[in-house]
């Protein structure tokens, strides 16, 4: 049997949609290499995950099977850090492609939850229990060891004590102990993790005032958040800037409907009447 000859490939964004419908199936490092598609279409996604693969089979070929956990960790520690190289890149911090999971193996330098990615399908794959910690300002993780739990810095490999984590905490919560530590420390799902990736580009292309790159970062999220209205709202946004009245006027219309006693619906209600009075975009 032959395809159709009107059959296409899924889009990037398509095939975005498909990997996050259920977070049950989530792979989170596929997930992430795909966000660098909006940059680089013709990105191989399947590569990246062989190039992940391969560094994870070169690192268990020195494990013995009887390895303790501590043990493996401190080779992983070791293997990520010392050996690979893997670092922050504390000289280009908001540089975009340091959230694109392929960039980042080929140079070896990105931020905090980029990192964390890679490190966390490397502890996977030699058995050890990572996740994300999203703690104010530096994404960290943590390890689930027999002896008790791990929290590192991706930046560094190094291990965070309690004393330094509250200290970390001091610019975000003051000098009040409320709420306690163990709150910034709870573990983020797969959803979460890549929510926290799309929003520091999300940042970035704001700040540039990037409309097109923005808006591509706004529909992954508004596809990985469906149940948060603040994203559609910030989509609206987007498109009003792009000159997409009715786009806009229908993501605004939606967010009423979802947050009708949100804090800023007068506001969000006026621009809603005037992106209706504008009706379709003028032609280019």
């Amino acid at each position: 049997m032959t395809l159709s000859r009107h059959w296409q490939a899924p889009s990037a964004l398509e095939h975005f949609a498909t990997l996050v419908a259920d977070a049950g199936e989530l792979n989170l490092l596929e997930a992430a290499a795909c966000i660098a598609q909006d940059e680089h279409p013709g990105l191989d996604v399947q590569a990246v995950l062989a190039e992940v693969d391969a560094l994870a089979e070169r690192l268990r070929r020195r494990l013995p099977d009887d390895a303790a956990p501590s043990h493996r960790l401190l080779l992983l520690n070791r293997y990520f850090h010392d050996e690979l190289g893997f670092a922050g890149n504390v000289n280009d911090y908001y540089a975009p492609g340091n959230s694109f999971i392929h960039q980042v193996l080929a140079t070896r330098r990105g931020i905090p939850v980029a990192l964390a990615v890679i490190y966390m399908e490397l502890a996977g794959q030699i058995g050890l229990r990572a996740n994300g910690i999203g703690f104010p300002g530096h994404f960290l993780v943590g390890l689930h060891l027999p002896k008790g739990e791990v929290v590192l810095d991706p930046f560094t490999c190094r291990s965070l004590s309690r004393e330094a984590l509250e200290e970390a905490l001091l610019p975000y919560r003051g000098a009040a102990a409320e709420p306690p530590l163990e709150f910034f420390l709870q573990a983020l799902g797969p959803r979460q993790l890549l929510a926290r990736m799309l929003r520091n580009l999300k940042e970035i292309h704001r700040s540039a005032a990037d409309w097109p790159r923005l808006l591509a970062v706004q529909q992954r999220l508004v596809l990985l958040l469906p149940e948060e209205p603040l994203e559609l709202r910030d989509r609206a946004l987007v498109l009003e800037a792009l000159q997409h009245w009715s786009g806009a006027a229908a993501d605004l219309e939606r967010y009423l409907s979802l947050r009708p006693d949100a804090a800023d619906r007068a506001e969000q209600r006026q621009r809603l009447q005037a992106l209706r009075a504008r009706g379709e975009p003028p032609l280019h």
